[in-house]
């Protein structure tokens, strides 16, 4: 079928087509290292590197992800604490590292900071003031958006629409309200850079454009990150970096993840309701939060609550199960994987990364394995399982590991579903095959767990009695 994806850009679910046929070039927004990473900074690695599992399957792609690491925040929080920026920003990049593995996400091909491309930053400002695109003023170099007739294309309404909706910094040495800062100047006790309008440091929407110009070409195919960047942030990108050359389109699809509230509320630090990753891997294993981000489809907004991951934990579980009984065992690894994932799942994946219906395949296939009698099949549509789920970044681990970290993280004691299934299955066989005794002590060993089994003219079903 190939990959569809909704283009911001245009509007439209788009065929994905490279522009190099083969091979694919990506940048995503990546983090401001200043403090922990709070679940809302969490969605968009989580849905990229779904998005870059998908397009390794066809493609050699050059997955960048940047790392902000010098930003007015920054420099407020070190001279808090009185050290170098560069202790902040090591500090914090580390946490960021340890929170994207404990979900699963895989690492960019290229991870490039802000203060390693200082020249290449400053090579693109001169660009656009000899191009007419930029000025200099009171030692800011700001970008002329007047000069841009395409500007607003990106988020889809005129620039004074825009502007008008928009915090937008007044000051005297502008000449349109609406210019952004490229490059500012810095005082002594601030972190800085020499350059031809004196030491400074650059704007923070310059950088995107340098880095992704130095890694991956003046041409990317997809630009991604979160839904709030598509202004000012992105359509300031793609104002740079097209008038820096000449007209050249600086991404062919524009990918928006939705933001996350928490129980339907924005997260805001005067709500005191932002949920750091690293406060929620003390509650549940990374996996079961990975699973939550997964539950809605990327576009959309998602609410966060205080049953997201008690649910998401019980489906791991119930699939994590599947596996066990089936004999599945050790931790997946992608290099030796040799079952093929299920239609269903990569279709739904490649259908604008359709998660919540890739899932709905896996749970699908989840009954499957827990109901099929035959070893050897089980199996089979256990690895499967495993496979489809890796598209997701999901069922990485190896079953029994899984069980005792689950535990360990404050999991539900007592069967879990998955094993409820395969008991209530192996019971019915037995019933079925008139060895009675054996299956009577199944419904004792679920009884003793307060599990009811219901028998019926359709096939057992059962319930928890509490």
């Amino acid at each position: 079928m190939g990959i569809f994806l909704h283009n911001t850009l245009t509007r439209a679910r788009e065929r994905f087509e490279p522009a190099e046929p083969g091979k694919v070039s990506m940048y995503v927004c990546g983090p401001t290292v200043y403090n922990f990473a709070h679940i809302g900074n969490a969605r968009p690695p989580v849905v990229f590197d779904v998005l870059a599992r998908m397009l390794r399957r066809s493609y050699d792609l050059t997955y960048a992800r940047n790392v902000t690491d010098v930003d007015d925040k920054i420099n407020a929080a070190a001279k808090a604490e009185a050290i170098d920026i560069s202790v902040l920003t090591a500090r914090y990049l580390d946490a960021y590292h340890k929170d994207m593995i404990a979900l699963g996400v895989l690492p960019p091909d290229v991870e490039p900071k802000v203060t390693e491309n200082i020249q290449p930053i400053i090579g693109m400002i001169e660009t656009l003031i000899a191009q007419g695109h930029a000025y200099e003023a009171d030692s800011h170099v700001l970008f002329a958006v007047g000069s841009f007739a395409a500007y607003g294309r990106l988020s889809g309404r005129d620039r004074d629409e825009l502007i008008a909706g928009a915090r937008v910094e007044v000051a005297p040495y502008k000449k349109d309200p609406a210019d952004f800062v490229l490059w500012k100047p810095s005082p002594a006790d601030i972190v800085g850079w020499e350059s031809p309008w004196g030491r400074g440091r650059p704007g923070w929407h310059i950088e995107c454009s340098a880095m992704a110009e130095t890694h991956l070409g003046p041409t990317i195919d997809i630009h991604g990150g979160g839904q709030d960047l598509v202004f000012p942030h992105h359509e300031n990108e793609v104002a740079q970096s097209t008038c820096a050359h000449a007209g050249v389109p600086y991404a062919r699809y524009w990918v928006h993840n939705g933001l996350i509230h928490v129980d339907s509320e924005k997260m805001s630090k005067s709500i005191g309701n932002v949920l750091l990753v690293r406060d929620l891997l003390a509650e549940a294993p990374g996996e079961a939060i990975r699973l939550g981000l997964l539950t809605a489809h990327y576009r959309q907004p998602l609410d966060w609550n205080a049953d997201v991951l008690t649910d998401a934990q019980q489906k791991l579980d119930r699939m994590y199960g599947a596996l066990r009984a089936a004999g599945v065992s050790g931790a997946r690894r992608r290099e030796a994987d040799t079952a093929q994932p299920p239609t269903g799942v990569v279709e739904a994946l490649e259908d604008d990364l359709n998660s919540p219906r890739a899932l709905a395949e896996l749970f699908t296939l989840t009954r499957e394995v827990n109901s099929t009698q035959n070893d050897a099949e089980r199996l089979a549509k256990a690895e499967q399982l495993r496979a489809g789920a890796g598209l997701l970044g999901l069922l990485g681990d190896d079953p029994e590991a899984w069980f005792m970290r689950s535990d360990s993280a404050g999991a539900t004691r007592g069967p879990t579903e998955a094993e409820i299934d395969t008991l209530v299955a192996q019971r019915q066989t037995l019933r079925e095959q008139r060895k009675f005794a054996e299956a009577d002590e199944i419904r004792d060993r679920l009884a003793h767990d307060d599990i009811v089994i219901e028998d019926s003219a359709t096939g057992p079903r059962w319930r928890r009695n509490r």
